[in-house]
């Protein structure tokens, strides 16, 4: 339910002003600073926004509870996150992320590692319903096999959020999946079968990609020295054996019982403990400071040291706090009525199911840009789009998707989004300390930014689009309808 006591619509010059100073203000920050901290840039943001909100008419308590507002609703994913720092830590040292890895190593061919790394990833996340959850545990391991076989951090990267959002997109254990259909009134199930044409194709296309680059990058063979070394550091550093997969097993399946993300990933840190415990030598005291503040070995190999010396809740404190700064931002341009008055004007003027399903897919898009959050890229247009659709005679179904196309798995393509700025971390990209070239997993999360392309095809073309006769909802009268 939106706070607004009164409809606040600033003209769209004004509305404009803090989006732009903000991305501007954000660029220079990156670009020409080459310092990717955007925290301070978005944190103007807000005040810029709250000038906005103070010149419409607003107090500082209705602005202040506006940002508060978005980022209250933040908190059960700000929970799953700082559960996975502490799953991270303790599934490193139980061993079970260095066992993936040994296996991942011992099993995978380089030729192939890509395509069954967004496979993997694809089951996991259907299976839990996360795709941070699925990124910070086995995206994880699979940066290690990768760093193994040779094959670029970017490449690799960009196949684990392919398959990670993949799942999250279409699991119905996803807190995403079930808040499109909530804001556009569909059902749930209806809602992921429709959402089957857009994200088929696009997981097929990417997976037919990273097979054949697959082959092109393992031309060359990875050294069988270099793997070598990473078996023997990491057998050298732990106790491997296949019952160290446990609580990635145990997570899986309470998962698909239907239990709760929150307490199955907790039962997953409990269950890690006790084998850190137990199989490993740790103390007790060792556990709660893997938990929080992450594992640490040396192993004798930099590069395998890298990837195990990480977790914890604190390492998830610099995402949590960007995520935070942007949320309180994308609460302030909601509070002050900035988001609506830029969608509203879209919404006026697009009269055709193509114009709507390009300008829903997009305004989703920006809103993630602008406001830092997949869920509010998913609330806000769905709530402004809901009647274009009803006028026009289309199935909200098709506002459904395209919230999540343009939402939920767009979110890890922005750096500073939740979703992006938890990628960079959870999969040690190192972004942060100028290891920029790493962003090119953006272009190569092919699955993620594919699915919208195909949902605006379908708009054009009139397949896959189905009016709302078709799926049975109440329509407006065919006469009230404009021609299209």
């Amino acid at each position: 339910m939106p706070l607004q006591k009164t409809d606040v619509r600033p003209s769209i010059g004004l509305a404009l002003l803090p989006i732009v100073l903000t991305l501007g203000i954000l660029g220079v920050q990156i670009f020409y600073f080459g310092d990717f901290t955007p925290h301070i840039p978005l944190a103007i943001g807000i005040a810029l926004t709250a000038v906005v909100g103070l010149i419409e008419g607003l107090s500082w308590d209705e602005i202040e509870k506006g940002a508060f507002h978005v980022i209250a609703v933040s908190f059960p994913a700000v929970s799953v996150l700082i559960l996975v720092g502490m799953i991270v830590g303790t599934w490193i040292a139980s061993g079970t992320v260095p066992t993936l890895i040994y296996y991942g190593l011992s099993l995978l061919s380089p030729q192939l590692f890509l395509a069954a790394g967004m496979i993997l990833c694809s089951i996991v996340s259907l299976a839990l319903g996360t795709s941070w959850g699925t990124v910070g545990t086995v995206g994880l391991a699979l940066m290690g096999i990768g760093e193994g076989f040779g094959i670029p951090a970017y490449w690799t990267a960009g196949a684990v959020v392919s398959g990670a959002f993949f799942g999250d997109k279409i699991s119905p254990l996803s807190d995403t999946t079930n808040l499109a259909p909530a804001v556009t009134d569909t059902q749930l199930f209806d809602h992921i079968r429709n959402m089957l044409p857009t994200t088929v194709p696009a997981m097929l296309i990417a997976l037919a990609i990273y097979t054949v680059m697959g082959f092109n990058l393992g031309e060359g063979e990875p050294s069988f020295e270099r793997i070598e070394s990473f078996k023997t550091a990491l057998d050298g550093s732990f106790d491997i054996t296949p019952w160290l997969l446990l609580p990635a097993l145990l997570v899986i399946g309470l998962a698909m019982m239907k239990m709760p993300a929150i307490p199955t990933l907790f039962i997953g840190v409990v269950v890690a403990s006790l084998i850190a415990i137990f199989v490993q030598g740790a103390s007790v005291h060792d556990v709660f400071t893997y938990a929080n503040y992450g594992y640490s070995v040396e192993t004798g190999v930099e590069a395998m040291d890298a990837l195990m010396n990480r977790g914890g809740i604190q390492s998830m404190m610099w995402t949590i706090s960007l995520i935070l700064i942007a949320l309180g931002f994308g609460g302030a341009l909601e509070r002050t009525g900035c988001l609506a008055a830029i969608i509203e004007l879209l919404t006026k003027r697009v009269k055709s199911i193509a114009g709507v399903q390009t300008s829903a897919i997009l305004s989703s898009m920006a809103t993630n840009t602008v406001a830092g959050d997949p869920y509010l890229s998913i609330a806000l247009p769905g709530r402004m789009f809901k009647p274009v659709y009803d006028r026009i005679g289309y199935s909200r179904l098709n506002l459904a998707r395209a919230t999540e196309e343009g939402g939920t798995i767009i979110s890890p393509l922005i750096p500073w989004n939740a979703g992006g700025a938890f990628v960079i971390s959870a999969l040690a990209l190192g972004i942060s300390e100028g290891k920029m070239e790493n962003l090119l997993y953006i272009p190569l999360s092919f699955a993620c930014w594919l699915a919208p392309v195909f949902g605006i095809f379908y708009a054009w073309t009139g397949f896959f689009t189905p009016k709302a006769e078709e799926t049975g909802e109440v329509a407006p009268d065919a006469a009230q309808r404009p021609a299209e």
